[in-house]
């Protein structure tokens, strides 16, 4: 999942590079949505780890 939105934060830089603010604001949206969803699914991933061993 963190690898989508390294490829939506790349588009957007490229889009922007090109001109097209439109695209570019919608790939960075996409882009922070992905990355906390991400953020989030992996600090509960290490919770449920941390929680199991126990």
């Amino acid at each position: 999942m963190l690898h989508y939105a390294v490829v939506f934060f790349v588009i957007a830089l490229i889009a922007a590079l090109f001109g097209f603010g439109g695209i570019a604001a919608s790939a960075v949206e996409i882009g922070k949505i992905l990355f906390f969803v991400f953020l989030v699914l992996a600090v509960l991933s290490y919770l449920f780890g941390f929680i199991r061993k126990k």
